[in-house]
Formats: C-alpha cells, sequence, structure tokens
C-alpha cells in the first residue's frame, strides 16, 4: 500500500495575504451552525464585514434560525470566497473559517462601536439594523483552511488572519 501524501502546504506569506483579502474583501458568506432543534448542521448565507482586526462580524435577525442556534452552541464554521463569472469554481480561492460566535446586543459594551463600523462598512443595513430583534455576532476565529486554488491547501492558524491591533 503506498503511503498517503499530505496535500496541505507549508503556510506561506503569499497564503496569509490571500486569506487576509478574503476575510476583508467578503460582504457575504455561507455560515454553518448546529441546529439546536434537530441536531443537525445547518448553512445558510449571511451578510458579513470585518472588525478592525478583521474579524469577521456578522448582523443577524433573532427570526433567523441561525440566531438560537448561535446562542445555543457558538461554534461555527464560514466559508469566504466566491467564484469568478466563468470557469470551474473549485478553480477559485475560498477560505473556510472555524470561528466562535460572541453575540452582542443594542446597549451592551461594544456594541455602539461595532453598530457604527458596520454602518460605515455597509450602509445599507441601515434599513434593519436598528429593528430591535437584530445583534451582532463577532466571528472569534480560532482556525481557518485556504484553498487558494488547484493544489494550493493550507492550514492557518489565528495570528496568519487576525490583525494586530
Amino acid at each position: 500500500m503506498s503511503e498517503k501524501k499530505d496535500v496541505i502546504q507549508q503556510t506561506t506569506e503569499e497564503a496569509r495575504v490571500l486569506a487576509v483579502q478574503l476575510i476583508s474583501n467578503a460582504t457575504y458568506g455561507s455560515l454553518a451552525v448546529l441546529d439546536p432543534a434537530t441536531g443537525r448542521p445547518s448553512v445558510t448565507r449571511v451578510a458579513i464585514t470585518t472588525d478592525t482586526d478583521n474579524t469577521p462580524l456578522l448582523l443577524a435577525s433573532g427570526l433567523a434560525t441561525h440566531t438560537p442556534a448561535l446562542d445555543a452552541n457558538p461554534v461555527c464554521s464560514l466559508l469566504l470566497g466566491e467564484p469568478a463569472d466563468k470557469g470551474d469554481p473549485l478553480v477559485h480561492p475560498r477560505i473556510t473559517l472555524a470561528c466562535s460566535a460572541e453575540k452582542f446586543m443594542r446597549g451592551q459594551e461594544g456594541y455602539q462601536r461595532l453598530r457604527d463600523l458596520f454602518l460605515e462598512k455597509r450602509p445599507k443595513v441601515k434599513l434593519y439594523i436598528d429593528l430591535g430583534d437584530f445583534v451582532i455576532f463577532r466571528l472569534n476565529v480560532e482556525s481557518a483552511g485556504l484553498n487558494g486554488g488547484f493544489g494550493k491547501a493550507f492550514h492557518l492558524k489565528t495570528e496568519d488572519i487576525v490583525l494586530p491591533q
């Protein structure tokens, strides 16, 4: 039997730069949570922006199924990166972030700064950010898997992605 080849490459500066760009340029992503009602994974598309250190921020309604899921279990994953209009979608860069969600509610310390940042970066959320059931989740990155395109796979650590303050 032949030995299985490790396809994960040594993390490079190029991989770090690509990861930071994929996160900072994203306006939406696919959020995976564990549904407390069924115990099964659930995935949804969410609008995001980033905090000043490049940590993803998620604006969520209490009506969305992922909000009670994150309340019950803050462990989640966020997939970012979109394919170009043409070509095989699997050759385009993407990153999966393993995160722990931290909830910020209106009146809580830190909420106003995150709200203002969200509005600054994504002005269209003004339509609903102040509705009573909306909260902000900071998706604290614990690790990541970067697929930089065909044959370019990397495991990344928090310090590879989150920018020093």
